[in-house]
C-alpha cells in the first residue's frame, strides 16, 4: 500500500519547502495521483527500494515502475538518462565498493522528471550528476547516501538545465572514518529556478565533511541553497564545514543561501558561511580590453567561479566531465 496519499502536504514554514512549495513542484493537481508515461531505464538489473514517509520520495516511489540496481566495484559507469513524455520517473539503488565512479547525466524534453537515488558506500565512490534538461522542464531529485566505516563519498552536481528544479540531498556519515566531499554548481539564466537542500549528518565519532555550493545567477533567475549540518551526540572528533557563495550577474537575479549548524557533541570542528556579490566590473573591463566580448568575459568568469565549487573533488574523471558540460552550456548561451 503506497504511503503517499496518506502524507500531509508540508507547509511552507518547513525549511525544505519554503522557497519551492510542494504544490509548485508536483506535476499535476496535488489531489491527483498521476502515472509516469516514460521510464528512465529500458534495460539493466532491477532492484527494490522501500517507500518513504517523506512526501517527495514517496511520490517518486509511487509513480516509478522501475528501480535500477547499479553495483560498482573498482569501475566507472555512466548513465545517460534521456527523459521524455509528460511525466518521467525512476529510482536508482547504488551499491559500491572499491574505488568507483558513477556519472549520471539527465537530459531530454520531459515536462516533469522525478529521480530518486539511494546508495551504500564502501570504499570510495565519486558521483557526478549533471542536469541538462531542456529549458521548460521541471525536475524533482531526491538522494539518500549512507557512508560506511573508513569510506568516502564524493558528490558533485552541475545544474544548468530545466526551468524549475528542486533537489533534496541527504548524507549520513554512519561510522568512524566516514567522509563526504561535496560540490554543487548552479548556473541561472532566463527565469530559471534552482533550489538545492542538503542535509549532512555526522552520526559517529571522527567523521568528516566539506560542502561547497556556488551559484551564478543571471537575468531573472533564482537560486536557493539551504544546508543543515548536524553533528550528533557521541560524534566527537568530527570535522565539518559548508560554504555557499552566489554570484549575481543581473539586478533582477536573486539568490538565497541559508546554512544551518546543529552541534550536539564536544571536541568538534564545525563551520559554515554564506556570501553573495555582484560580478566584479574590473574583471569584466580587464577581459574586454583584451579582445573578449562582454558575453565571453562574463562566461569566463562564471566558468572559473562555478568550477571552484569542486575544489575538494579529487576524482579527475568527474571534474573533467563537469568542466566539459559546463563549457558546452556556456557556449550555447553565448551563441543563443
Amino acid at each position: 500500500m503506497m504511503q503517499y496519499p496518506k502524507i500531509a502536504i508540508p507547509p511552507r514554514s518547513e525549511h525544505l519547502w519554503r522557497y519551492t512549495p510542494w504544490k509548485r513542484i508536483h506535476p499535476t493537481k496535488v489531489e491527483e495521483m498521476p502515472n509516469a508515461d516514460h521510464i528512465l531505464f529500458s534495460s539493466g538489473e532491477d532492484s527494490a527500494m522501500d517507500d518513504s514517509d517523506e512526501i517527495a520520495r514517496s511520490f517518486i516511489h509511487s509513480i516509478s515502475s522501475v528501480c535500477k540496481l547499479v553495483a560498482l566495484d573498482d569501475e566507472l559507469q555512466e548513465l545517460d538518462l534521456r527523459c521524455s513524455g509528460h511525466i518521467c520517473a525512476g529510482e536508482i539503488n547504488v551499491k559500491s565498493q572499491g574505488n568507483s565512479t558513477l556519472i549520471v547525466r539527465i537530459s531530454g524534453d520531459a515536462g516533469w522528471t522525478g529521480i530518486r537515488l539511494s546508495g551504500e558506500v564502501k570504499g570510495t565512490l565519486s558521483v557526478a550528476v549533471v542536469n541538462d534538461l531542456s529549458g521548460e522542464g521541471h525536475l524533482l531529485r531526491c538522494e539518500d547516501w549512507a557512508v560506511g566505516r573508513d569510506s568516502t563519498l564524493e558528490f558533485a552536481t552541475l545544474s544548468a538545465g530545466g526551468f524549475l528544479n528542486k533537489s533534496d540531498i541527504r548524507v549520513n556519515l554512519t561510522q568512524t572514518g566516514s567522509e563526504l566531499r561535496g560540490g554543487i554548481a548552479s548556473n541561472g539564466h532566463n527565469s530559471r529556478h534552482d533550489d538545492h537542500h542538503i542535509e549532512i549528518t555526522h552520526k559517529s565519532k571522527h567523521t568528516y565533511s566539506s560542502l561547497v555550493m556556488h551559484a551564478a545567477c543571471d537575468d531573472s533567475s533564482h537560486s536557493v541553497g539551504t544546508g543543515l549540518l548536524t553533528i550528533c551526540e557521541g560524534a566527537g572528533g568530527s570535522d565539518a564545514g559548508q560554504v555557499f557563495r552566489n554570484l549575481l550577474l543581473s539586478e533582477k537575479a536573486r539568490a538565497e543561501a541559508i546554512p544551518e549548524l546543529e552541534v550536539l557533541a564536544d571536541d568538534v570542528k564545525a563551520a559554515h558561511g554564506a556570501a553573495s556579490a555582484p560580478v566584479d566590473v574590473n574583471q569584466i573591463h580587464y577581459l574586454t580590453s583584451r579582445g573578449l566580448s562582454r558575453e565571453e568575459a562574463s562566461a569566463l568568469i562564471v566558468e572559473g567561479f562555478l568550477m571552484d565549487a569542486f575544489r575538494h573533488v579529487k576524482n579527475q574523471d568527474v571534474v573533467a566531465t563537469l568542466r566539459t558540460r559546463l563549457l558546452v552550456h556556456l557556449e550555447c548561451l553565448i551563441s543563443g
